[in-house]
């Protein structure tokens, strides 16, 4: 019989923590306050996640009145039990093979995916002062604010927690204002070329069919 604890491994939230954290900084490289507070937020959404997965798990504990009476049976100590979304949806076996740790998975991997294309873009692009209108830009004006939303509701399919449910909205409203912050400054430094770009680029969700074509006025950065 397996006698390890499923919580109270501090040492995995900060080897997770940390590992998530230097993965998406290595791709977001804030430079200014502003990036520092929007990626500031995105840790504390990581570490928030990882104290409950591995540390001690809050959610659980607030809600196991209710979740030991609509599931009885279950041993919510139990690590494999924190999965509530399996749970809750009648996955009783391995959760890892559950269809929303499956959902989960391919949003992490296309968030950091988005994040990391979205990078090799925008790096030469704010080095040379010039506006990044290739790759991911060429479909919606602000990937990198989409690529971080993926990777939390990736995270948050996986292993819903109250706190990290609670910071998600607050999370993605920051995010536009940001977004709308930065469309202001571009606006004031690029003029009409900005406004042109705007004009035929939506900001967070892409049209369906085809990217936005570079105008011949447009710095196709790749």
């Amino acid at each position: 019989m397996d006698e390890s604890p499923s919580y109270g491994l501090w040492s995995f939230v900060v080897i997770n923590s940390l590992l998530f954290i230097a993965f998406a900084f290595s791709f977001a490289r804030p430079r200014t306050k502003r990036d520092w507070r929007s990626f500031g937020a995105f840790s504390a959404f990581i570490v928030a996640l990882f104290v409950e997965m591995y540390g001690f798990p809050l959610t659980i504990y607030l809600l196991s009145g209710w979740l030991t009476s609509r599931f009885p049976g279950v041993d919510f100590l139990d690590h494999d039990s924190g999965h509530l979304l399996e749970l809750m949806f009648g996955w009783r076996s391995n959760p890892h093979g559950g269809p929303f740790h499956f959902l989960s998975t391919v949003f992490l991997v296309g968030g950091f995916w988005l994040l990391a294309r979205s990078w090799r873009i925008l790096y030469p692009a704010q080095r040379s002062q010039r506006l990044a209108t290739a790759g991911p830009y060429s479909y919606i004006r602000h990937p990198q604010y989409v690529a971080f939303v993926l990777i939390m509701f990736g995270f948050l399919m996986q292993w819903p927690t109250i706190v990290t449910l609670a910071m998600f909205p607050v999370l993605v409203f920051m995010y536009v204002r940001l977004a709308k912050r930065e469309e202001r400054q571009a606006q004031n430094q690029f003029g009409e070329e900005y406004a042109a770009y705007s004009a035929c680029t939506p900001a967070f969700v892409p049209k369906l069919g085809a990217g936005t074509a570079p105008s011949p006025d447009k710095v196709n950065i790749w």
